[in-house]
């Protein structure tokens, strides 16, 4: 159950990330980053709640293993 909160709040970040940014009016753009800010902190509570309850696993990943993945992404951007 909390998994799918996560996500729907993940999914609604698109709305509240692009929308001030392209918002001509400057009610609309205030709501929006409000919306943003409060979308951020129940996000990060729920993942906090999570993780206490052992729900949501953190994985320690090496040093390594982030530049392999940089150099991945570089190249495709590369590609590009």
């Amino acid at each position: 159950f909390m998994e799918n909160i996560l996500l729907l709040l993940k999914s609604n970040m698109e709305v509240y990330v692009h929308g001030p940014l392209e918002a001509s009016n400057k009610l609309v753009h205030e709501v929006l980053h409000y919306g943003l800010e409060e979308t951020l902190k129940m996000q990060h509570n729920l993942y906090n709640k999570m993780t206490e309850c052992g729900w949501y696993q953190v994985k320690n990943v090496d040093v390594k293993t982030i530049k392999d993945t940089l150099k991945k992404v570089k190249k495709r951007q590369a590609r590009k």
